[in-house]
C-alpha cells in the first residue's frame, strides 16, 4: 500500500519544463514515456464521488481509493492544484487508469505521496513510472527536501514500486513499512 489510496494505502496524515521528466508546476499535465499525471477537474472529482462513469475511465476505475482520495481532494483545497492530487492516464489509450499525488503542504520540508492503479492494469510498470515522476516533481517544491510514502506489510508489491521510484526503507511497525528519499544537499 502506498501512503494515499486504498487498497494500495491508507488514509493521508495530516516547475518542470520540456527539459525535465516531470511536466510544469502551474498545474500542468506531469508526462512519462507511457503516462500522463493530469491534475483532477472540478467535473472529474464530481463524477467521481457521485459515480457518474466517464467514457475515458478504464472499465475498473474508479476503485475504492479513488473514490476516497477524490473525497479527500473535494474537502481539501490544499489537494488540488500543481502540487496535489493527480489522475494516471494512459497516453496510448486516453483511459484513466489510477491516481496519484502530494499530500500538501510538506512538514519540515517532508511531503508524503499516495498513488493506486486499477487492477486491469497492474503489473505494465505503470506505478513505478508515476511515482519516479512524482518524486522528481516534488524535489522541485520549494522547501521540500524529502519525500516519503508507506505501504502496509501485506502489499509487498507497493514496497517494490517505492524501491524502483528510489525511495528506501528506513522505518517499519507490525503493520506498516515506511519509506523515503531525502534529496543531496546543495553543494
Amino acid at each position: 500500500m502506498s501512503s494515499s489510496l486504498p487498497p494500495h494505502s491508507r488514509a493521508p496524515q495530516g516547475p518542470r519544463t520540456s527539459a525535465h521528466p516531470a511536466g510544469a508546476p502551474d498545474g500542468a499535465d506531469l508526462r512519462t514515456a507511457r503516462l500522463l499525471l493530469r491534475p483532477r477537474s472540478d467535473g472529474e472529482l464530481a463524477a467521481v464521488l457521485d459515480g457518474t462513469r466517464q467514457p475515458h475511465w478504464a472499465a475498473d476505475f474508479p476503485a475504492d481509493g479513488d473514490r476516497v482520495i477524490a473525497g479527500f481532494t473535494a474537502e481539501n483545497p490544499a489537494a488540488r492544484g500543481a502540487y496535489g492530487q493527480r489522475q494516471i492516464l494512459e497516453r496510448e489509450s486516453g483511459l484513466v487508469v489510477g491516481a496519484i499525488g502530494l499530500f500538501w503542504p510538506p512538514a519540515d520540508g517532508a511531503v508524503e505521496f499516495g498513488y493506486g492503479i486499477v487492477p486491469s492494469r497492474r503489473g505494465r510498470g505503470y506505478a513505478s513510472e508515476a511515482a519516479r515522476a512524482l518524486v522528481a516533481f516534488a524535489f522541485t517544491a520549494p522547501g521540500v527536501h524529502t519525500v516519503c510514502a508507506d505501504t502496509e506489510r501485506s502489499n509487498p508489491a507497493s514496497g517494490r514500486v517505492l524501491e524502483k521510484a528510489g525511495l528506501e526503507r528506513w522505518s517499519s511497525d507490525d503493520t506498516h513499512v515506511r519509506f523515503r528519499l531525502t534529496a543531496p544537499a546543495p553543494a
